[in-house]
């Protein structure tokens, strides 16, 4: 194949040019993750609520709607909306705990994901925010009264979308290089009135020195420019500007936790993680006055029409020029063309104009569907430095045979917000679509879950945070042997060192989960997924063993 999206993933893969180096790795949640839960009993929703995100640092890994980030998430780049009657920007999807919801966890927010590449040269995404206040507390007390033979409590139950009062908010991003991201927000006012929309492109630095780490105590910063941009300076990344059309007030503030308002005490910053939160909405003096700190945004207020239209363009570069710069529009006029051309060759050519849309925009999903994922079991189980110590019930709880694992990786989720975890299952049916649009990256994710730093040293594979040593269905192989038959390049070389380390797995299955020696297998939460009258993990009730055709391929 030769489009301009083929080539550009054969210079990453050949290491000429990093294209897969900035992508859409932000997670949608990363509150209420076990990752986050430094509890003593494992209660992941409750030890970091949606309540605290606007205000408490995440330890691990970021979350944002639309969020863009390098490989390593040293940096993020995210949208952030207020319509004027929100008690609280909305810097991220909202929903239900697994408490909370009649049917466990539940997002409640609307948005879709469009369009992409596979090197992310070109991607879409779309949102519809509500004009009236945002149900936050109408969503949860229907839900908790609701039981799990009623249906659930949607958005649109509330009605806060009567007559239209709502925003279609559509961003594309374009690449004009590897580290040269162009950001088109596109808001429609779908109601009948003239109406103002907060719009806040953000950029911050994932919080790597507050944990009292050796080697690791560097703080980033990110200054306001004297041409309304937002100049960031790392050790690592040198460089990088945000800037865009018209003239947006810079804001600044710290991405440290805001420990006065959790918890009653001063914090390490005077204008910690929601001050930019406070300022748009309360107009409270929590930014830095010194136009100086690691989180920024570039506030945009827009009055818009009844079915009127504005655009706010804005460049992220590596680099020392800012503004949307020169050929923004060239950039995206290019790249979407670049991605239709990418789509062409990809769809069969008997596929309907129907059926070829589903086809691009499922993919879209699976390429939406990245995250950098960081969870270092070790470090997590002993706490840090500068942190309480742990619980002691933590050092025989969950995860803690798993010490080995340290994940800091771009990886493949389920779900970017109801399930912002990767499930070694999970990931290998993923890989076998993502093989028809970029083998290399499906490659490496069905070689990641076999690094030493991720399988057990018995050869089990990791199932899922909340329980690593849990049991997923055996096709981790099979998936291998569907992404090496696709591709089509003969890579026995991606055989081969899958296969040997698939011989470990197939011996831990063997001796640990094969009790009569017939290759049948037991126990586990297996191919009925989430549904079963009795926790398939745990030892039987009664006296016997449970053997499963769902858990042989």
């Amino acid at each position: 194949m030769t489009s301009a999206e083929h080539l550009r993933l054969q210079h990453a893969d050949q290491g000429t040019a990093a294209w897969r180096a900035w992508g859409p790795y932000v997670s949608e949640r990363a509150w209420g993750t076990v990752r986050e839960d430094y509890s003593a009993y494992g209660e992941a929703w409750d030890s970091f609520p949606h309540d605290h995100a606007r205000s408490r640092v995440y330890r691990w890994n970021e979350d944002g709607m639309a969020g863009v980030c390098d490989e390593r998430q040293t940096f993020c780049l995210a949208l952030a909306l207020w319509n004027g009657v929100d008690p609280i920007l909305k810097e991220r999807m909202f929903g239900l705990t697994g408490p909370e919801g009649n049917h466990g966890e539940d997002v409640k927010d609307y948005w879709w994901y469009l369009d992409s590449t596979p090197t992310h040269s070109w991607m879409t995404w779309r949102y519809h925010y509500p004009q009236r206040p945002f149900p936050y507390t109408d969503l949860v007390e229907q839900n908790r009264h609701r039981g799990k033979d009623a249906p659930e409590y949607e958005l649109v139950d509330t009605g806060v979308f009567a007559q239209d009062r709502y925003w279609a908010v559509t961003v594309d991003y374009a690449k004009a290089g590897p580290t040269d991201l162009c950001l088109r927000i596109t808001v429609d006012n779908r109601g009948p009135e003239a109406a103002t929309l907060h719009v806040l492109p953000t950029l911050w630095f994932r919080n790597t020195w507050a944990w009292g780490l050796p080697g690791q105590d560097a703080v980033p910063e990110i200054r306001a420019g004297t041409d309304s941009t937002l100049l960031a300076r790392h050790t690592e990344l040198g460089t990088l500007v945000l800037g865009g059309d018209g003239a947006p007030q810079p804001l600044l503030c710290d991405n440290e936790t805001n420990t006065q308002r959790l918890y009653g005490v001063p914090g390490r910053s005077a204008y910690p993680k929601d001050g930019i939160n406070d300022h748009v909405v309360a107009g409270a003096a929590t930014v830095n006055p010194d136009g100086v700190g690691t989180k920024g945004a570039l506030w945009y207020r827009l009055d818009v029409p009844a079915g009127g239209r504005a655009v706010v363009r804005v460049r992220l570069t590596a680099g020392d020029s800012g503004g949307s710069g020169a050929g923004f529009d060239k950039v995206m006029t290019a790249r979407r063309a670049e991605a239709d051309e990418f789509y062409r060759e990809l769809t069969p050519a008997e596929a309907s104009t129907d059926d070829a849309l589903v086809l691009r925009q499922a993919m879209a999903g699976m390429l939406w569907g990245k995250q950098f994922f960081h969870y270092d079991v070790a470090r997590w189980l002993d706490g840090d430095p500068t942190g309480p110590p742990p619980s002691p019930q933590r050092e025989h709880g969950r995860n803690s045979s798993w010490r080995h694992l340290n994940n800091a990786d771009v990886i493949s989720m389920p779900d970017p917000w109801e399930y912002p975890w990767y499930a070694a299952w999970d990931l290998a049916f993923h890989c076998v679509p993502l093989a028809r649009l970029d083998p290399t990256f499906a490659k490496s994710q069905l070689l990641l879950l076999l690094r030493e730093w991720y399988m057990h040293p018995d050869g089990q594979l990791p199932a899922y945070e909340w329980a690593f040593g849990d049991v997923n269905p055996p096709v981790h192989a099979w998936a291998s042997l569907r992404v090496f038959e696709n591709d089509g390049s003969r890579d026995f070389d991606f055989l081969a060192r899958v296969f040997h380390k698939l011989l470990l797995n197939f011996t831990w299955w063997v001796n640990r989960k094969d009790s009569e020696g017939n290759n049948v297998f037991e126990g586990g939460f297996l191919g009925l997924d989430n549904i079963g009258p009795i926790d398939r993990s745990a030892a039987l009730p009664l006296a016997g063993v449970l053997e499963q055709s769902d858990g042989t391929a």
